[in-house]
Parts: structure tokens; C-alpha cells; sequence
């Protein structure tokens, strides 16, 4: 049933019911989790609200705090450190989530300050190492590099690191 009205959303008879029904799917997506506001704008285009009502709900957003692209950032931030990733996927999906190339340089350079990228890929590579005992050497190494790159860690780093195992 919910679906049903989620999805009839943009089909409101009066303009005005445009704008609620924008800012209603708005406040649902945000209870889920932050969204920054190109992600948010884009969801909306999705459902296929005017320009004029997106940009009226992400003015109403901002003005009320319920959308900021810096505390987005840093919220997205400090969750990928903790799965963990590598600075460098973290950027990338910052950059596809529409941040700007200073936001994601300020939570990333806040995020450097207490997280040492070369020893968190040492671990994981040390942990992927001993499961692939099984196989021959240069074989898991090779695998613990490619792992270390789908993660997000620099090349140089992974090379550094998968050569020291």
C-alpha cells in the first residue's frame, strides 16, 4: 500500500499538491539515511517533479538543514573508513554522489588526520594473505593486490604492500 502512494506521488490534481508531495518523497528518502542534494534532486527528476518544485524542497531542505553537502560528506566519510576502503573509492563515490571537488578534498583531508591508509591495507592484505594458503604464492599475491585495489588503496601503496608478504 505504501508503494502504491510513493509512487502516485507526482500525480497530485492542484500545483500546490506538487510541492508536498516533493518535499513528503523528500523527507522519505531522508529517513533512510543523508543524501547530498544532487542525489536527492536526481531521485526527484526520477519521480518526475518540475525543475521549479526540485528546486523549491531542495531550497526549503537547505534552509531548514536538513540537507548539507559538508555534513553529508563527512557522514559518508566516516562510514566507508570503518568498512574499511580507501581514500581513493571514497572520492570516487563522493564524486558520483555530485559532491564538489572541495567538499570531498576538506572530509578527506579531515579523514587523513586519524587514519593511517597504508597500515589498514597492510592488515586486510595479511588477513586475505592467510586465507589463500591453499594457493601458490605469487598466485595470492596476486589476488591480495587485486582485492586491495577493488578497496579503494592506491597502486602504490598495494604494490608496497603485497611485495613485503
Amino acid at each position: 500500500m505504501k508503494k502504491q502512494r510513493v509512487k502516485n506521488l507526482a500525480k497530485p490534481n492542484r500545483p500546490e499538491g506538487h510541492l508536498q508531495a516533493a518535499k513528503e518523497y523528500a523527507f522519505l528518502l531522508l529517513k533512510f539515511r543523508l543524501r547530498s542534494e544532487q542525489e536527492l534532486a536526481s531521485r526527484l527528476r526520477q519521480k518526475k517533479f518540475s525543475e521549479a518544485v526540485i528546486q523549491d524542497v531542495l531550497s526549503f531542505l537547505k534552509d531548514r538543514q536538513f540537507i548539507d553537502d559538508q555534513v553529508f560528506a563527512k557522514g559518508w566519510v566516516a562510514s566507508r573508513l570503518k568498512r574499511p576502503f580507501g581514500l581513493r573509492r571514497i572520492s570516487r563515490e563522493l564524486t558520483l554522489k555530485g559532491l564538489g571537488k572541495e567538499i570531498i578534498s576538506e572530509a578527506l583531508a579531515k579523514a587523513r588526520e586519524n587514519y593511517n591508509e597504508s597500515e589498514v591495507a597492510s592488515q586486510l592484505a595479511r588477513q586475505r594473505f592467510s586465507r589463500l594458503k591453499d594457493i601458490e604464492v605469487q598466485k595470492a599475491k596476486a589476488r591480495v593486490y587485486a582485492y586491495l585495489i577493488r578497496r579503494g588503496f592506491s597502486p602504490d601503496i598495494s604494490s608496497e604492500i603485497v611485495k613485503g608478504l
